[in-house]
């Protein structure tokens, strides 16, 4: 059995596609859980060699907004 591995576009392809994801849940829920998404997302593009400047100042921006209490949000239930 012969393993296989990803082409580097592929690589880049997926890295990107996980932290548009992440990114974008972070945007809409600012929730502590989409938080760590988006941060694990950056540390394993970074870690991959797949994360930009201009990538990681965007996710920075991001990052800097505070998470929204639990209790504000308009879909929260008690």
């Amino acid at each position: 059995m012969q393993a296989q591995t990803l082409s580097s576009s592929a690589v880049k392809a997926t890295t990107t596609a996980f932290i548009g994801t992440a990114l974008i849940g972070y945007q809409l829920q600012r929730s502590p859980a989409a938080r760590i998404r988006l941060e694990t997302a950056a540390d394993l593009a970074r870690h991959l060699g797949q994360l930009s400047e201009n990538d990681a100042a965007v996710i920075a921006e991001q990052l800097a907004k505070p998470c929204r209490d639990a209790a504000a949000t308009p879909n929260h239930r008690p």
